[in-house]
């Protein structure tokens, strides 16, 4: 019985990895998530650069955002930024696994971004991402929820679904984080 609890958290590990916070001074670079891929996508490699977090969904009326958001990553990722989409069905508006999700991204809007495995980004079961972006901000009330962490690990602005990624002064943002 020992056996096979030991091999049930050996098992469990790389999720609890996952979702586990890096030290609190790291702030919006201390977190790590499941990449839709398999393995680890780790914020902390990205300290020192802005990351733009942005909780995705395949079936919503905002989906159409995935282009703007891949232009975004085409035009600031080789300057710095790093666009991660993170799918959740918390909004019921998702595919079921990995990779259908990842097909449709790729298919449908030529997502080549990093994206995670999906997660919840409200409540009680949120990824702790979004608990501490949340905290500081607004939780994300729907899909395409926008936060910009600056080079320092601070949250420099959260952002509603109804702003575009090719908005003006969303722009200027991720300008101004950059420089």
């Amino acid at each position: 019985m020992a056996d096979l609890s030991r091999r049930a958290l050996l098992a469990s590990a790389p999720l609890l990895l996952a979702a586990a916070p890096a030290p609190a001074d790291a702030g919006g670079h201390g977190f790590r998530f499941d990449n839709i891929e398999g393995g680890i996508i780790d914020l902390a490699e990205w300290r020192g650069k802005p990351v733009l977090v942005v909780n995705t969904a395949s079936f919503c009326g905002f989906a159409f955002q995935f282009g703007g958001l891949q232009k975004l990553h085409e035009a600031y990722g080789p300057r710095g930024l790093l666009v991660l989409g993170v799918p959740s069905n918390d909004f019921n508006q998702e595919h079921g696994d990995n990779a259908s999700i990842k097909a449709f991204c790729e298919a449908t809007f030529g997502v080549a971004f990093p994206m995670t495995a999906p997660c919840h980004v409200r409540g009680p079961q949120a990824h702790p991402f979004f608990a501490w972006a949340g905290a500081q901000g607004t939780p994300p009330r729907w899909n395409f929820f926008k936060y910009l962490v600056g080079r320092d690990g601070r949250l420099l602005g959260s952002y509603p679904s109804q702003t575009e990624p090719d908005s003006p002064a969303f722009r200027r943002a991720i300008e101004t984080a950059l420089a």
